[in-house]
């Protein structure tokens, strides 16, 4: 069995900076299928924001090549075997404000939490991005689960981790939506926000991998959520949205249907906490504990 051992929290990412542009905003937003003119309009008054889910389109790349992202003296410790076990498993977003057209971002980022699980091992990275003027815009906890490894030392760095509340309704919902997932969905988002692993878009590596066809990206199907709700609740105004969280544990094939349900509404202080969860073509939950909040 392979192991990672827990002593490797606070490893560093290195510092990147990328500025954004109104097409990367544009071209998300197609990637996701939403219309929203907050995010196409650029003649709206105030020009065009990010979705409030763009901010994974500058990490995810950092991500994906983690042992390209930390030091040398730090890449030996996280054998590359071991990081191609890693599926995403959660993703926890708290937005400051959301990104506009010409935002130069640095991105820093930190092994932030390792914890034992009965499927592997559960490591988050911890992302903040701050603007030219040193000003936060989005702090990220977005968490891999490298399947089949041990974790050696026991958890670690879990009291840095920040409480995603829970929903309290249960099984209820206030309302549901099913949502249409073409054949071409795994390849636009593909297209449109950058390359993402191959087993999204080739069916002969997604059978080799195992799985049953290609997947549509968990990233997205949080994105449709999040739009879904921003268009119901907000009448599609996302410029409150404070935070977005959710755990992908089932797989959601390209042209099937799948169905959103809210399950409920709390008032925390000022501000509001909205319950969901996603289920896929074979009525499983492919988004667990989806959470939004709007302040």
């Amino acid at each position: 069995m392979m192991e990672i051992n827990s002593n490797l929290v606070n490893t560093v990412l290195k510092e990147t900076t990328k500025t954004i542009s109104w097409r990367d905003i544009m071209m998300y937003a197609t990637a996701i299928n939403d219309p929203n003119p907050f995010y196409l309009d650029d003649e709206r008054e105030g020009g065009i924001v990010s979705h409030p889910v763009f901010p994974v389109t500058l990490t995810l790349p950092l991500v994906e090549n983690l042992h390209d992202n930390i030091g040398e003296e730090d890449q030996e410790k996280f054998p590359f075997e071991v990081l191609l076990t890693a599926v995403h498993y959660s993703e926890h977003i708290k937005l400051h404000r959301l990104i506009r057209p010409d935002d130069s971002l640095t991105l820093t980022g930190n092994v932030e939490a390792i914890i034992p699980h009965r499927a592997g091992t559960h490591v988050i990275i911890k992302f903040d991005g701050v603007d030219s003027n040193n000003q936060p815009v989005f702090t990220e906890y977005t968490g891999g689960m490298l399947r089949g490894v041990e974790c050696l030392g026991g958890d670690q760095g879990t009291e840095n981790i920040p409480h995603v509340p829970v929903s309290p309704f249960g099984e209820d919902f206030l309302w549901r939506k099913e949502l249409k997932v073409s054949p071409l969905q795994a390849h636009i988002y593909d297209g449109c926000v950058g390359p993402t692993l191959p087993f999204h878009t080739s069916k002969e590596i997604a059978h080799q991998l195992g799985l049953p066809d290609i997947l549509l990206q968990g990233l997205c199907t949080l994105a449709f959520a999040v739009s879904e709700i921003i268009s119901e609740e907000f009448n599609g105004d996302p410029t409150h949205v404070s935070e977005v969280a959710g755990k992908f544990t089932s797989m959601i094939i390209p042209n099937s249907e799948i169905e959103l349900r809210v399950n409920g509404k709390n008032m925390c202080g000022n501000s509001q906490e909205i319950f969901f969860e996603v289920y896929n073509q074979e009525n499983r939950k492919a988004i667990r504990e989806g959470y939004v909040k709007v302040i």
